[in-house]
């Protein structure tokens, strides 16, 4: 689960304050060398914050550019709330051409330096959020696994880690 907040340092502060979770793993101004935005080339600076509440793990995203992008489809800058679920399909290309084939369109896919990828679908009307749509590969596994085991023998007082 992924929120879109406005500031990603004040938000990591407030869902340790409010909820407990953490610590959460800081990516700053992640490097996106293939970003497409309705299909078109695009640019994207974000940060984000992974971090763990309970078995779920969570996400919280700053866009810090003001370029077109999933998360300005849902929210302004200054915004925020939940964006979207992250799925681990099996197949990437089948999943997504099975969301678009029942009228959710791609509003943004992109790729990472560490060759991650995910394509994001506006499931607004329905569920009221976006859903990312992960393509999975051992990196993937690797973070999340990454995560998970920042909250073992976590001391409940540190709030991030810087990657």
């Amino acid at each position: 689960m992924a929120w879109h907040v406005a500031d990603l340092d004040s938000a990591v502060a407030a869902f340790h304050r409010r909820f407990g979770w953490g610590p959460f793993l800081v990516r700053r101004h992640l490097r996106l060398p293939q970003v497409w935005y309705r299909g078109m080339p695009e640019t994207l600076d974000i940060s984000v914050a992974h971090g763990q509440a309970g078995a779920v793990q969570i996400e919280l995203v700053m866009q810090h550019c003001d370029r077109p992008s999933t998360f300005r489809d849902a929210f302004a800058a200054h915004e925020e709330g939940l964006h979207h679920v992250a799925l681990f399909p099996r197949d990437h290309d089948e999943m997504v051409a099975h969301f678009v084939a029942n009228g959710f369109p791609v509003t943004t896919e992109l790729k990472t330096a560490e060759g991650r990828g995910a394509a994001y679908v506006d499931t607004r009307p329905v569920l009221g959020h976006m859903v990312e749509i992960y393509r999975v590969n051992p990196s993937l596994h690797a973070l999340y696994a990454r995560v998970a085991a920042l909250r073992d023998g976590w001391d409940g007082q540190t709030l991030a880690i810087e990657d």
